[in-house]
């Protein structure tokens, strides 16, 4: 994102940081979805939520592996597994790089969303507020870029009210259908995961499956 033109918190949500912060959302919610099909220990799985963190330090360490690695998955693992020791070696289990960057994408999208939806439904409080208050205060209608006839302000303000109900409707639509992610291995074959697997780390992380993986 062009950084003069971003307001801090969307940046933030976009920024490398969080990025990562949302791949190891993912790795998690994987882990405790193996810990309940018995494969992943219950110390392990303590350990490796525990322990496992993104800060400044951590991404500086993730771009180092990946000048060594050129491989910026690789490169993450390796980072969040040093972390745990020993029983770093379940982070990943069974995964590919989609698995993890395209459901994290999905986690970064509708965090956009909420903040763009949350400040749509706070300007609506404003409209309406303004809708009310001007109710009486006449202004000149316009028509074809000149005067009309005469109309209030409070009705511009109803109009831009009803337009904006119509677009948070529209974020609340985009922010179901991007709510999708996808834990199938590689290729998309289930042939080293469960489908449970999925459904279960999807339900830890409120996403819908992918019905065709890839």
């Amino acid at each position: 994102m062009i950084k003069r033109y971003t307001l801090p918190e969307m940046g933030n949500i976009w920024s490398e940081k969080n990025k990562f912060q949302k791949w190891l959302d993912v790795e998690i919610a994987v882990c405790k979805a193996w810990n309940k099909l018995g494969k992943i220990p219950d110390e392990a799985l303590k350990e490796i939520i525990e322990k496992t963190h993104i800060d400044d330090e951590t991404v500086e360490r993730i771009n180092e592996l990946d000048k060594v690695y050129n491989h910026d998955v690789l490169a993450f693992v390796s980072a969040v597994a040093e972390q745990v020791g020993e029983n770093g070696r379940y982070i990943h289990l069974g995964l590919t790089s989609s698995d993890v960057i395209d459901t994290a994408l999905a986690l970064i999208m509708r965090e956009s969303l909420d903040l763009l939806i949350k400040d749509v439904e706070k300007l609506l409080e404003v409209l309406k507020e303004n809708a009310l208050k001007y109710k009486n205060t006449l202004m000149m209608g316009r028509t074809h870029g000149v005067h009309a006839e005469p109309m209030t302000f409070g009705l511009k303000f109803a109009l831009w009210y009803e337009e904006f109900k119509r677009n948070k409707k529209r974020l609340e639509n985009a922010r179901e259908v991007i709510s999708v992610g996808t834990i199938s291995g590689a290729v998309g074959t289930y042939s080293n995961i469960p489908p449970e697997l999925e459904d279960l780390t999807l339900k830890e992380l409120n996403l819908k499956p992918e019905p065709v993986a890839n």
